[in-house]
């Protein structure tokens, strides 16, 4: 049988140009996306593709809905993960949250620009509500030097121009985050700046029908990730020559074979090292009955990122009673906040009617209760009651908000940590566990 050119140059040979997700079915496209791996697994669990057309449709019309709600000329975001929602492209994103060489405005009436880097400009036009591609936005000392200042006068001209043919006699600006001479040459050319960071936050913290197929399926391909590093550690591990990182690499290349972008942090640990949280992965060789306790914190597959942990039990023998509470204890904390979830439901009052964690486990609690998520960890923050503040998150529940209900558990001195997190939606009614991944058996008890 004769295979053709255009076959060969397919993603997905069975399918006409368009893939499910309705991204072009071209092999040599620019547009990043999931992988022929991905795209099987997901349909072999019957999972509902995201259009992505609507899907960034529905993100630049939200954050246009709230910079005219606010009455804002417009919105300038530097943020590589905010310029992900407007523009749904990519451009060397670790390196650009060092090197802020990107930048997009969005007009109150619609019109969008993004300054790119200078050789790639090519990166959005896969998205036509990417009207310009512009380069000029690296406001940095390393690229620029001592002339940043130049760099930002010629900067803030052209946004000045474009926001007077785009909303004349508005001079109020919207900044996420920007360099100083950036900031200096944009009131130097009469605009008011107003905060950007929160008209982002809030446009982020609802997802649209089609976001949420997108994290579907990037929950699913991280949870088939997980169970590759699972079995890899249980297979590994009682050999005794298996470090954290050899762990921790599994889920790095699990992620990435699906269509995954990078994860954010190092959060695997055993033995000791899990108490207390937040040390890094390293070196250290783990070693047979003992505990494994991770956070993915991982960009998946559409730039989707899923964050749950889970803690494992590694060994022969049975692990101790106080472990077994421990575990017991955290998987009640979660689920019985959990029950707190539904639209209308104050974030202050999620704080004030927490479970209660015991007191041996309160001084080395988890930083919040629970947090938004999306492209990244996101607004909102739910904190503890005793940190807690009245008034900086003074709102309601929404449907298709999505959130990540977490627990630590572990004494302080002690030689242990449980961490665990799962990842829900808001739905109309209630919430919908998003999370799947089963909690270690031994450790239940």
């Amino acid at each position: 049988m004769n295979t053709h050119h255009r076959d060969r140059r397919k993603i997905d040979p069975t399918r006409g140009a368009t893939l499910g997700d309705n991204t072009p079915n071209d092999a040599d496209r620019v547009e990043i996306g999931p992988t022929q791996l991905a795209y099987a697994e997901w349909a072999a669990a019957g999972l509902q593709l995201p259009d992505l057309q609507a899907m960034r449709r529905y993100r630049w019309d939200r954050l246009t809905r709230h910079i005219v709600d606010r009455d804002y000329a417009g919105l300038l975001m530097f943020d590589p993960l905010n310029i992900r929602y407007a523009t749904d492209s990519t451009n060397m994103q670790l390196w650009n949250t060092h090197n802020p060489f990107r930048a997009v405005l969005l007009c109150a009436d619609g019109y969008m620009v993004i300054w790119d880097y200078k050789n790639s400009p090519f990166l959005s036009e896969f998205n036509p509500l990417v009207r310009e591609a512009r380069s000029g936005a690296d406001l940095f000392y390393f690229d620029r030097g001592d002339k940043v200042d130049v760099a930002a006068d010629a900067l803030s001209n052209e946004i000045r121009v474009l926001l007077e043919e785009h909303a004349p006699g508005n001079k109020r600006l919207a900044v996420d985050k920007i360099m100083l001479h950036g900031l200096r040459a944009l009131e130097a050319q009469g605009l008011e700046i107003m905060e950007g960071e929160e008209v982002t936050e809030k446009s982020r913290s609802v997802k649209g029908p089609d976001e949420i197929l997108a994290m579907r399926c990037a929950s699913h391909a991280c949870e088939v990730a997980v169970h590759e590093m699972e079995v890899f550690a249980r297979e590994n591990v009682p050999l005794g020559q298996t470090s954290e990182d050899d762990i921790w690499a599994v889920l790095h290349a699990e992620n990435i074979r699906r269509g995954g972008e990078w994860i954010e942090t190092r959060l695997l640990t055993s033995g000791p090292r899990t108490n207390p949280w937040f040390q890094e992965c390293g070196g250290r060789i783990t070693r047979n009955n003992e505990i494994i306790a991770f956070d993915t914190d991982l960009v998946g597959s559409y730039g989707i990122c899923v964050d749950i942990s889970r803690t494992w039990w590694i060994g022969d023998r049975k692990p101790r009673p106080d472990m077994i509470y421990a575990m017991q204890h955290a998987v009640e904390h979660i689920q019985t906040n959990m029950q707190m979830l539904k639209p209308g439901v104050n974030l202050q009052d999620l704080s004030r009617n927490t479970h209660v964690l015991d007191t041996k486990y309160q001084r080395l609690k988890y930083g919040c209760l629970m947090h938004g998520v999306g492209l990244c960890d996101e607004w909102p923050l739910v904190a503890y009651p005793d940190h807690m503040v009245e008034g900086a998150f003074d709102y309601e529940l929404e449907p298709g908000m999505t959130l990540c209900v977490e627990a630590l558990v572990g004494e302080e001195g002690g030689d242990f940590s449980i961490k665990l997190e799962d990842q829900v939606l808001i739905t109309e009614d209630g919430f919908e566990n998003l999370t799947k991944y089963p909690f270690d058996p031994e450790l239940m008890g």
